[in-house]
């Protein structure tokens, strides 16, 4: 495994492209993403939000530390979503002092929705053969753990 006195200072062409192509890939997502949240009257935080929260329940400093905002950003956004009818807060059954926010069913059901509406992460990946796509999956996995 290279340290990082083995990396060169400068990168290379081939590493350039690559990161060039990772951050195409970042922008598009990015994008059909955000197309995808303004199709359900969502903003795409409340849609990254959203989501989290189908996953499990989850205290807001939690939310916040994935989201990377502020908790009082994150208290405004469960706010509009619980507005909605798509979250509610709970208290914890841990610790009752702590709120958690949690998917209502109805918010599980357009999250789902969002998920399935993001063509750009599904139609080129089915273009790929399974080994292909394990393949770009470990690579993933290997660039995001950390050292």
């Amino acid at each position: 495994m290279a340290t990082p006195r083995d990396t060169p200072s400068r990168p290379d062409a081939l590493t350039l492209e690559v990161v060039e192509l990772i951050g195409a890939v970042v922008a598009r997502y990015h994008e059909e993403y955000e197309e995808a949240a303004a199709g359900h009257a969502l903003t795409g935080a409340q849609a990254r939000l959203l989501s989290l929260l189908s996953l499990e329940p989850l205290p807001m400093r939690k939310l916040a530390q994935r989201l990377k905002c502020e908790p009082s950003n994150v208290t405004g956004i469960v706010d509009r979503l619980e507005a909605r009818g798509l979250a509610e807060r709970r208290p914890d059954p841990a610790d009752r002092r702590v709120k958690l926010a949690a998917a209502t069913a109805e918010g599980r059901r357009v999250a789902r929705g969002l998920q399935e509406s993001l063509r750009f992460a599904r139609e080129p990946l089915a273009g790929l053969s399974e080994p292909e796509r394990v393949a770009l999956r470990d690579a993933l996995r290997r660039m995001l753990t950390p050292r």
